[in-house]
């Protein structure tokens, strides 16, 4: 039941990421639906391939289909005078997204009994995949590569669930709003990964 709901969530909340950026970019209603479908499926297809299941799968999640299209379709067509609010928006969702997936692909190579290496990574390509197929199909460079944390979150989040010591639905629930925050207060406060002191910005 966690896992369905954790599904649905970060495929809301992508999907949503997803028409943002279409709405921003001027992007008609297909681009919104191919930028908010990669959003939202890419990660999954990743992370299949990364476990060993078929692609195919993600093709029986009618449902998420359906509901990701009605939440973009009524997204696209709100009044455009919304989307200067919503850009403000934007990096919640993405949040929310990365949050809810990252903890959904750990707990999905746990469950298949992989090591904690193949967790975290499952992690790690569940919660950003779709995201940066999003920023790429956009001209635009990825979250994942931008000076804000934002890998590490996720890689976070697989560590502890694939150590096992967040197994409960209480914890699980912890996880989520953790990273969450976590992604949001490094957007705010700008906290950044170590760069090479060497490494210089001129021609």
């Amino acid at each position: 039941m966690t896992w369905e709901i954790l599904n649905v969530i970060g495929t809301v909340a992508f999907a949503l990421s997803g028409v943002l950026v279409a709405l921003e970019e001027k992007y008609d209603l297909m681009g919104a639906y191919v930028l908010g479908f990669a959003a939202a499926f890419g990660g999954g297809a990743i992370r299949n391939l990364l476990i060993g299941l078929p692609v195919s799968a993600l093709w029986a999640q009618g449902t998420l289909f359906t509901i990701a299209m009605i939440v973009m379709t009524i997204a696209f067509f709100l009044p455009r005078f919304w989307l200067s609010y919503w850009k403000k928006w934007g990096v919640l969702f993405d949040a929310i997204g990365l949050a809810a997936f990252s903890i959904q692909g750990a707990l999905f190579a746990v469950s298949m009994g992989h090591p904690l290496s193949a967790v975290i990574a499952a992690s790690v390509l569940t919660g950003t995949g779709g995201g940066m197929i999003r920023d790429v199909l956009a001209g635009r460079k990825p979250l994942v590569l931008r000076k804000e944390i934002y890998i590490v979150w996720a890689a976070l989040g697989g560590l502890l669930i694939g150590l096992g010591w967040v197994q409960s639905t209480g914890t699980i629930i912890v996880l989520f709003t953790a990273i969450i925050v976590l992604r949001m207060l490094s957007v705010h406060y700008q906290w950044m990964l170590p760069v090479n002191p060497t490494s210089s910005t001129s021609a």
